[in-house]
């Protein structure tokens, strides 16, 4: 009967053992798996702020590209290029009076 008990004893010391060891390494695998998931979550911040810089700077451009639009629209027009050649060129219409300020 001794060794019965003792046979037994063995037995449930063995079964708490690895019953230790299949929670540590169920908690292992949860550790790991937490820093894992921290990681993935720090990168998806940083992705979030990287496209959230990158919509602006599409935002900026988009206007840049239509303000260009607009003045390419503009310097086509007769008035700008009367203007600049004026100012620029110093031109004149053949029936324009020049009047000239003193110094």
């Amino acid at each position: 009967m001794a060794r019965r008990n003792r046979v037994a004893y063995r037995k449930r010391a063995q079964n708490r053992f690895s019953m230790f060891l299949v929670t540590l390494v169920v908690l292992l695998i949860l550790v790991l798996v937490q820093m894992g998931s921290m990681e993935l979550q720090r990168k998806i911040d940083v992705k979030a702020a990287e496209e959230a810089s990158l919509k602006t700077q599409i935002e900026a451009e988009q206007k840049r590209e239509q303000e260009i639009a607009n003045f390419g629209k503009e310097v086509q027009t007769k008035g700008y290029i009367e203007d600049v050649a004026r100012e620029k060129l110093g031109l004149v219409y053949e029936d324009e009076i020049l009047f000239k300020q003193k110094d």
